[in-house]
């Protein structure tokens, strides 16, 4: 007993330093970063924001709509830490947030998230869906976390994607070796010899021009008239000549695709064609060689308004259009695109189709900072033209590193501690486990369920991050706080990344009045586990 007080003292005095050292950031001492916020000061960066911020102005002048007042720069923070790294900002970024000029801090903070590798890692595995589904595939043929990985590297680059998507479609070599082939080896069926043709039609299709062609797989387009049945195995012949021998993925260069006609019967030989713009196809190179580069062509504007359409539905919760897939190409075209598409589209193409340019400039909108809430009341016309910004539901695994963060004062990032990050890793895989995780339609709006609230209220894993341990942040802001108005202020900018209402402070002020040691500590675990099982924290609002 006596060498377990021993250690404590020794941990409480060790704590007491660091504190003192700025290491535990319960106020803004310790390491300042100062956070840049150039690219977002340049001239034609500037005036696309401004095309863009005009394009919503005019049709809430056209509809008769008040828009929402700005929000909270903290609130900004939050949305744009959940939507690029999946969780809120640490009590660590917040002070250092908040150290910044406010009139370049929420820039500055957006530039600061995608130079982290927490952006790259979370972006690469939210795509990755898009790419390749959600199911793990045969372990040997498809090696995920090899692939994920390196989506991972070339975003943390800012490498084009452009060609990032080239690659996908057109590498050869061993899963291995050239991590791209594992968008094509994703499609493996056991039962054949190779990739399937037709499943990688369908996610080209999908994923990287944001149309949904998959009912002339069997049949002409029943709503896209100009669709045939033979459009859809056109392109699935560009992945007619590709084999597959264990982990290597290879074009052979000779034979030619056939299909199975589902509705008339019988196998047919079809060559590769594009559905539209033949013109942009190359005439030289492999086929997948020829189709990643029509894909990626710069006067495709499918292209490019998809991914603008997908990477806007990843800030802001729900996609541009009605869908993040359109049915027709109509739906994508210049005369019935949404004109923030068309802008940040021709944008996207015009600059290399640089991703991190693009989510910036998002970012940088109007539309990304008005609140989501008013003074009067707010419509679903206000909803679906943009004049407050949406509420959505958190997915599981930004729920749990809501949590996870927030019951560390530290930001847990590469830098890390390895214990840290593994535990982070494997709390965050079973909780998503638990809590159920979207299917393949992640954009598509839906409800909490009742298991859902019960594993917050009831968890262990929950439970457990609001304890009275040692070393949380609940702990730590009931040791070293330096009254109780601060301690509920640290505890609500943890875990919810914003300051108490007066009615807040009052009320959880009292409540921590005259404890001290076991009790005060007590108290902080239930301030923390009530805001946790709030319904603030599992929405981006």
């Amino acid at each position: 007993m006596w060498g377990r007080n021993v250690l404590f003292v020794a941990v409480v005095l060790a704590a007491a330093l660091a504190l003192r050292a700025g290491l535990f950031p319960l106020s803004t001492a310790g390491r300042r970063i100062t956070f840049d916020a150039a690219p977002t000061e340049r001239s034609d960066f500037r005036v696309t924001v401004a095309k863009v911020d005009r394009a919503f102005r005019d049709q809430w002048a056209e509809k008769g709509l008040e828009h929402a007042p700005p929000a909270a720069d903290l609130t900004v923070a939050r949305r744009l830490s959940l939507a690029l790294t999946g969780s809120v900002p640490s009590l660590e970024d917040v002070r250092q947030f908040e150290e910044q000029r406010p009139e370049t801090r929420v820039a500055g903070w957006a530039h600061h998230l995608l130079k982290d590798r927490r952006f790259a890692d979370y972006f690469a595995d939210r795509l990755a869906r898009a790419y390749t589904g959600t199911e793990d595939g045969a372990p040997v043929v498809y090696r995920k976390r090899k692939f994920i990985a390196w989506l991972s590297d070339e975003f943390l680059q800012n490498t084009s994607y452009a060609e990032i998507v080239r690659q996908m479609i057109a590498a050869q070599g061993l899963n291995t070796d050239v991590p791209a082939v594992n968008f094509v080896a994703a499609s493996y069926d056991d039962n054949k010899e190779a990739p399937d043709p037709e499943k990688l039609a369908v996610r080209v299709s999908r994923a990287f021009l944001g149309l949904r062609i998959d009912c002339a797989q069997c049949h002409d387009h029943f709503l896209e008239p100009t669709w045939k049945q033979a459009h859809f195995q056109s392109l699935a012949a560009f992945f007619g000549q590709t084999k597959h021998a264990v982990t290597n993925i290879a074009d052979t260069g000779a034979g030619e695709y056939d299909f199975e006609d589902r509705v008339a019967g019988g196998r047919h030989t079809i060559g590769p064609a594009v559905p539209f713009l033949p013109e942009l196809l190359p005439a030289t190179g492999t086929r997948r060689e020829r189709l990643g580069a029509w894909v990626t062509d710069a006067k495709n504007v499918y292209f490019a308004r998809a991914t603008v359409n997908r990477v806007w539905a990843m800030l802001f919760g729900r996609p541009l259009t009605r869908r993040v897939e359109a049915q027709t190409l109509a739906e994508m075209s210049d005369e019935q695109a949404p004109p923030a598409l068309r802008i940040l589209g021709d944008d996207f193409a015009a600059h290399g189709h640089d991703l991190r340019r693009l989510i910036l400039l998002i970012s940088s909108l109007e539309v990304f900072r008005l609140d989501s809430a008013a003074a009067f009341e707010l419509t679903d016309a206000h909803d679906e033209a943009w004049a407050a910004f949406p509420l959505s539901r958190l997915r599981p695994e930004q729920v749990i590193g809501n949590v996870i963060q927030s019951a560390n004062v530290k930001t847990i990032n590469q830098r890390s501690h390895v214990f840290v990050r593994l535990a982070r890793y494997f709390d965050e895989k079973d909780f998503v486990a638990r809590y159920g995780d979207v299917d393949d339609d992640e954009f598509a709006r839906a409800g909490g369920t009742i298991p859902q609230r019960l594993l917050m209220m009831n968890g262990d894993l929950v439970d457990g991050k609001a304890k009275e341990e040692l070393l949380n942040a609940a702990a730590q802001i009931a040791m070293f706080a330096p009254d109780d108005g601060a301690a509920v202020e640290a505890a609500y900018l943890a875990v919810l990344t914003r300051r108490p209402t007066p009615s807040e402070s009052r009320h959880f002020t009292a409540g921590l009045a005259n404890t001290k040691g076991d009790e005060r500590k007590q108290r902080l675990a239930d301030l923390y586990w009530a805001l946790f099982n709030s319904t603030e924290l599992s929405w981006s609002h």
